[in-house]
């Protein structure tokens, strides 16, 4: 049972971060090299700031700790301005770093998952570094498709082809 639990754990992970890189993908879509790294206000972040961002959390989270390699991550990078790099260069960079946490996701064995480590200035398990990785991902991501709409207004159409209001069924297998 608690294979099988863990093995539900990865799957769902996996498939947010890959739900969430193919939205960025189509998000950015719409925006040019200068609304990439155009700072929607005062302290706030670029689309480029928040892919760089993202694969900085990605592998502090999932590469360093999980996977138990070398945690190179220089946040503050993160957040200042780079507008000579192109869009597709970190979005090529952001696709590899969610590739490899996916491979650290599925590679995890069960004492991976409840091995305590320290991740920051925090302690977790490799359970609590994977959902912080899934939901801080998921959280930049709404932030990405809001700014995207906002600078193109632009409908980013997601579920395009989705029926979304269909009903719950109980007990799909």
């Amino acid at each position: 049972m608690e294979a099988k639990v863990l093995d539900e754990f990865k799957k769902h992970s996996i498939y947010r971060l890959e739900e969430g890189l193919r939205m960025i993908t189509k998000a950015l879509s719409f925006v040019d090299a200068e609304q990439f790294w155009e700072v929607p206000f005062d302290k706030g972040m670029s689309l480029g700031n928040q892919l760089m961002h993202l694969k900085g959390n990605l592998h502090q989270y999932l590469i360093s700790s999980l996977g138990n390699q070398p945690d190179e991550r220089v946040r503050d990078e993160e957040f200042l301005s780079h507008p000579q790099v192109k869009k597709e260069v970190l979005l090529a960079q952001l696709q590899k770093t969610v590739a490899d946490s996916i491979t650290c996701i599925q590679k995890a064995s069960s004492s991976d998952y409840l091995k305590i480590r320290k991740v920051q200035a925090f302690s977790f398990s490799g359970l609590g570094a994977v959902l912080h990785a899934v939901e801080h991902f998921s959280y930049h991501v709404g932030q990405t498709a809001f700014w995207v709409k906002y600078v193109t207004r632009q409908e980013l159409n997601f579920y395009e082809g989705i029926d979304l209001t269909e009903k719950n069924e109980n007990n799909v297998d």
